[in-house]
């Protein structure tokens, strides 16, 4: 089951994101995980929320122009090695992986990373075949 993912793009320029981050807490949005690439004049903020539906109607009522996009949300085991494993398992699946980004939380034992391909169903089978759990948004909520 493939997490939703916000993509908003946001002005390069200071205070914009804490802005944004500000803006979420204020409507009791919690962020799970989140990515940030920029460029000169703006940057793509990629989140995980618990609420993704309430906070991209506060982001758009906000004026920022959000994309929603399916992503694979799994657990791998904090050591060395086993995002590597993970990332195997897509390799020899012939599923390429566009980019990747952990969640802000983790466990004693666990790590969690969001990861974008272009068929999220072949990807958490490939996954789960080689014994990696899914994240689902229901695992979100507990972080």
């Amino acid at each position: 089951m493939a997490i939703k993912q916000l993509t908003v793009f946001v002005e390069n320029r200071q205070g914009a994101v804490a802005s944004i981050t500000e803006t979420l807490s204020a409507h009791n949005i919690n962020i799970r995980a989140l990515s940030i690439a920029e460029t000169q004049d703006f940057g793509v903020l990629r989140l995980i929320v618990n609420d993704e539906e309430a906070a991209e109607k506060i982001l758009k009522d906000d004026g920022y122009i959000i994309k929603i996009t399916e992503v694979v949300g799994v657990k791998i085991g904090d050591a060395p090695g086993k995002l590597s494993s993970a990332l195997k398992v897509l390799d020899e699946s012939k599923i390429n992986m566009e980019y990747l980004y952990a969640f802000m939380a983790r466990t004693e034992k666990h790590a969690y990373v969001v990861i974008r391909v272009e068929d999220n169903d072949s990807a958490e089978n490939a996954l789960r075949s080689a014994g990696f759990k899914i994240v689902t948004d229901a695992d979100i909520e507990k972080l």
